[in-house]
């Protein structure tokens, strides 16, 4: 089954850049999920007041600079990883060095 890996913070609490030992942290827990042959991608995201945000009402398109919702978390990156189970997706997720500053959510993917 695959699932989508959201990975949020609170943006004022974490910086733009990543230190040296949360890359390695990071390298790490990608080397597992190449080497299990899970990760389908994984993506970061520049930060939340560079988003645009569209709307259409009626006949007109709303643009908003910034992200979709005011939260104190944005959406940081993503990971799509495919397992057999969530408590494998569980096991991933948690072993991911946001979960010590922020946290992932885990969606499953619609199948068709």
């Amino acid at each position: 089954m695959r699932y989508l890996l959201m990975i949020s913070a609170d943006e004022t609490e974490v910086g733009d850049e990543v230190s040296e030992e949360g890359m390695r942290a990071f390298g790490a827990w990608m080397d597992d999920l190449v080497e299990r042959g899970v990760i389908r991608a994984h993506e970061g995201l520049r930060p939340s007041r560079t988003a645009t945000t569209v709307r259409v009402r009626g006949d007109e398109v709303l643009l908003t600079d910034g992200p979709y919702i005011e939260a104190k978390e944005q959406i940081g990156g993503f990971a799509l990883i495919e397992v057999d189970n969530l408590d494998e997706a569980i096991e991933i997720a948690a072993a991911h060095p946001a979960c010590s500053v922020g946290q992932v959510e885990i969606r499953p993917v619609r199948e068709p």
